[in-house]
Formats: structure tokens, C-alpha cells, sequence
């Protein structure tokens, strides 16, 4: 009997991108993923005893890293803003590729100079690493926690500027933002449980190869 695997995937454009790789590692969803209807979290796959969950990105990579899900894809900025002990990342797929950035107004920026700052209060899902960041450059960061919709928060007096993933730009400048600096690039990575490593090692080390060749292949 096969080993039992569980893995995770985030929904939206990495999972897109995502799709062609996991074929070429062997990994095809069953027929209900691709069901736009379904409410269905969990399915099965073409590999004996592997499922896949599709979960967000973060919900993605706490399975992972608690052990209930063996082995995942996020993006790097996911991995950086937990720095999960309990997860590792062995392999860069080189999809989903785009860059975490500090933006503001374009009226502010025109007079603005970053390397000025000593205390920024900023909106992102990334507290932990715009804190980070900004600490070694010697920036007190007030970070603001929010989900989703960041480019609202200057516009309505939440805060001045934001932190945010950005792939084009294109959602920055139709809310009057441009970027001020970039805090890292990102690209999406295979994740996978150290704990259930230690238990299936070597099934895991044999998904990692694929999935290195896969990304490979496709580079």
C-alpha cells in the first residue's frame, strides 16, 4: 500500500501557474478540482494515497508546518512572514514570480526621500517581515494588520504608506500609488513538513527530486 500524503495549494494565480508543474512531478488533481462549483476543500489525485487540499496562501503553509499536510507550495513571502522552524523550503519553482514593495501616494512620493525615514506607520498582511526590514535599516515600523485591499488604507487616513505584493503595478496606479522601494522579489516554493519528513523521508525525498526537475525543465 502506497504511503498516505496530503498536499497543500493556494488558491488563485501561483495555483495556476502551479498546475503545469505538478503534472510535469507527476501530480494531477482528480476531476472535481477543476469543478469552478465545487465547495470542496480536499481532493483526490492520479497518485495513490496523495490528496490535495486548496487552501490561501498562509493557510497553506500553517498545514504544512503542523504537520497536517506533508508537503505544500507557497510563495517566498508567505515562507518569510512565518519563519516556520517546522517547515522548510528545498525547492525554488520559479512561478508566481513578483515583489513585496513599500508604496505610497504619488503626491507624497514626489518629495519623499526613504532613506530619510526613522518611523514609517504602514498597512500589510506582512508585519513581521516589514518589521523586519525596516529594523535593519534602523526604521521604527508601525505596522497595521489588514487582509486584503491595502491600497485603500492611504486614501482614507489609515495610514500613509503600504506594504504589498506587487506583479505589475497596475493596482497601485489605478489607486494613485507607486511604488518607494522594494522589501524582497518573490517566487513560489516547495514547502514541506519537517516532522512529516522524519516519518516519510524518503517518499518526500523522491517528490523533491521531481519537483527540482520539473522547475528545472521548465526554467
Amino acid at each position: 500500500m502506497s504511503e498516505t500524503l496530503t498536499f497543500a495549494v493556494p488558491k488563485g494565480r501561483i495555483l495556476d501557474e502551479a498546475l503545469p508543474l505538478m503534472a510535469a512531478a507527476g501530480i494531477e488533481p482528480a476531476a472535481d478540482f477543476h469543478d469552478g462549483s465545487s465547495r470542496a476543500l480536499q481532493f483526490g489525485s492520479n497518485v495513490e494515497g496523495l490528496s490535495i487540499i486548496r487552501v490561501r496562501a498562509f493557510d497553506a503553509a500553517t498545514f504544512v508546518a503542523h504537520g497536517a499536510a506533508d508537503f505544500g507550495i507557497v510563495g517566498s513571502d508567505v515562507v518569510d512572514e512565518f519563519s516556520y522552524d517546522a517547515l522548510y523550503a528545498p525547492v525554488d519553482l520559479g512561478i508566481g514570480a513578483c515583489r513585496l514593495s513599500v508604496a505610497e501616494p504619488k503626491a507624497l512620493a514626489e518629495d519623499d526621500d526613504p532613506r530619510l525615514w526613522s518611523h514609517v506607520r504602514v498597512a500589510t498582511k506582512y508585519p513581521n517581515t516589514t518589521s523586519r526590514h525596516f529594523a535593519a535599516r534602523g526604521v521604527q515600523a508601525e505596522c497595521v494588520k489588514l487582509n486584503g485591499a491595502m491600497e485603500l488604507a492611504p486614501a482614507l487616513g489609515l495610514t500613509s504608506r503600504i506594504v504589498d505584493l506587487v506583479s505589475s503595478g497596475a493596482t497601485l496606479k489605478a489607486n494613485g500609488l507607486v511604488e518607494v522601494e522594494t522589501i524582497s522579489e518573490v517566487t513560489s516554493r516547495l514547502i514541506v513538513s519537517r516532522t512529516a519528513f522524519k516519518r516519510k523521508g524518503a517518499i518526500l525525498s523522491d517528490w523533491i527530486s521531481r519537483f527540482r526537475e520539473a522547475a528545472d525543465a521548465a526554467a
